[in-house]
């Protein structure tokens, strides 16, 4: 399988062919294929959604999907959607960076549960997970019955080769892959690590924009979808699948990236993080957090995210008169912060690259202590600018449940709310 480049463009009809003349004319499943290949349509989203929607692809291929042996339950000692183990919490969380496995461990085995809210039983809520692996996959397969995957590399390069073609994805961008996609991840450096957040309600799409017009944030030209690309090869594989909450195996004996032409608009894409045109105030004050929403995942309340995709990414911080971190705030939203690279503003330490937080629903947090010391003396009249970071945040309606594992976990941070305990009173009636 070679990759054969990108496809520009959100939610296109995109159509390629890594044989000349597969795709048929005038039909989708002609009574013969060319070159014998079967026609498959793969479809993210009900038949009758509207047509702005609706999401469908239809795939010509060397075998269809369904040849492989029964599926049986495959357990699975850290990846799951098991968020009722532990109660709620309403305190602030936060974790050291996950190491790197000492055995061989590929991305499948090396993805750890966190946290999550929901069920892919309802349709809603989404899991959010870390991975760190050591060892491309091997003679295996993994695709996500249960929701699409939003994968975030934190250190190292993923070459992900799916069914519709490759993705070579690489810290500061990021990768989806749509429900029920079958792929294969390698590691071209040895070794990764990153977060997942796995979307159980309504596909991930652009945010609308409303007064801030056509030309900001995420840009649909910057997303990418592959170029087909297959593999003809035969031998003794594994076909591995999450369903309802669980890992489940079977044995197929072919590589199911068989996939010679396809054309539609449910695909797999990746986007370049530091392609985001930044929104912000050039006066006073702070414009809310969502105007750097990447993607969301909208629910049945307009306005109101199943999980939404946020960026912190490098900028200039320019409002006078005005506490330029991100002020103390309580949430009807929860939040998962993570952070790829840099210094996070809000944070003076403990936050460091490859960890994560959690903040719930109405749980109060903000700048610690000796950031907010720092910025209540900066001088608000030169401009400040953020650059070498980029912090992330999955925002959902839903409250968190962190897993037992996570909370049970080394690298959580026991004294992570000591960072707020030196903030200093100034309160003076006496003083303007």
């Amino acid at each position: 399988m070679e990759s054969k480049g990108y496809q520009s463009g959100f939610g296109n009809e995109f159509a390629s062919e890594a044989i000349t003349g597969i795709l048929p004319k005038g039909q989708n499943s002609p009574q013969r294929v060319a070159h014998g290949l079967y026609a498959e349509q793969m479809s993210g989203s009900a038949f009758t959604a509207p047509r702005h929607s609706n999401r469908r692809s239809w795939l010509y291929r060397i075998r269809p999907a369904a040849m492989h042996q029964p599926f049986q339950p495959r357990p699975h000692a850290t990846f799951h959607n098991r968020f009722d183990e532990a109660p709620a919490t309403p305190n602030q969380l936060r974790w050291d960076p996950w190491p790197m496995p000492a055995t061989p461990t590929d991305f499948v085995d090396g993805l750890v549960t966190l946290a999550g809210n929901g069920s892919p039983a309802e349709q809603a809520g989404c899991g959010i997970h870390i991975y760190a692996a050591n060892s491309s996959m091997k003679g295996r397969f993994f695709y996500d019955a249960d929701g699409e995957l939003l994968i975030v590399p934190q250190q190292g390069r993923l070459h992900i080769a799916t069914e519709m073609g490759v993705l070579d994805v690489q810290p500061l961008e990021v990768a989806v892959i749509p429900r029920g996609v079958r792929f294969r991840v390698e590691l071209p450096d040895g070794q990764a690590r990153g977060y997942v957040a796995e979307n159980f309600g309504a596909l991930l799409r652009l945010p609308d924009l409303g007064p801030i017009g056509a030309n900001s944030m995420a840009l649909p030209r910057d997303f990418l979808a592959p170029h087909a690309a297959y593999e003809d090869v035969e031998g003794d594989f594994e076909l591995i699948n999450k369903f309802q909450g669980a890992l489940w195996s079977a044995r197929i004996d072919h590589s199911p990236l068989d996939v010679v032409a396809w054309h539609g608009n449910y695909a797999p894409y990746k986007y370049d993080l530091t392609h985001f045109n930044t929104v912000g105030s050039i006066s006073v004050d702070h414009p809310d957090p969502s105007i750097f929403t990447v993607l969301t995942s909208p629910s049945d309340t307009p306005g109101t995210a199943n999980v939404d995709f946020v960026i912190f990414p490098p900028r200039w911080l320019v409002a006078e008169h005005t506490f330029r971190p991100p002020y103390f705030h309580r949430n009807v939203a929860s939040e998962f912060m993570g952070l790829i690279e840099g210094v996070y503003d809000a944070k003076a330490g403990g936050f460091a690259p490859g960890g994560a937080s959690l903040h719930n629903c109405m749980s109060g947090h903000g700048p610690d202590a000796a950031s907010f010391e720092k910025a209540s003396v900066a001088d608000v009249s030169k401009p400040d600018h953020l650059t070498g970071t980029m912090a992330f945040m999955f925002e959902t309606r839903k409250v968190i449940h962190p897993t037992k594992q996570a909370l049970d976990a080394p690298q959580l941070q026991q004294d992570y709310y000591q960072c707020w305990q030196g903030i200093k009173k100034h309160f003076n009636p006496e003083r303007a």
